[in-house]
């Protein structure tokens, strides 16, 4: 949900949380518009209201398979794999 994810990086950006935002239409097919689409749908659609990421949003991509975005390459062979918690595949940068 974006406006979870902006709010996030309004309560702990100021801590040094990095939202970033990797738009995916592989589960569940959650994002179906173009990547020229995104921005003008949550502005005016969902969530609307002229609503703004004030996190990073990225490209459309693919997070698994032959086509992953390279950072999900990364993190695949560099973490464990993933179990049902959320916080799996947050990283700390220290």
């Amino acid at each position: 949900d974006y406006t979870q994810m902006n709010e996030l990086q309004r309560r702990l950006g100021p801590r040094g949380l990095v939202v970033l935002g990797f738009p995916c239409n592989q589960f569940g097919h959650q994002e179906n518009a173009k990547n020229e689409e995104i921005l003008n749908s949550l502005k005016y659609v969902r969530p609307g209201g002229g609503f703004e990421p004030n996190f990073t949003l990225f490209e459309k991509c693919e997070v698994n398979g032959a086509q992953a975005h390279p950072l999900f390459a990364f993190l695949r062979e560099s973490l464990p794999a993933p179990s049902d918690d959320a916080t799996a595949l947050m990283t700390d940068p220290k």
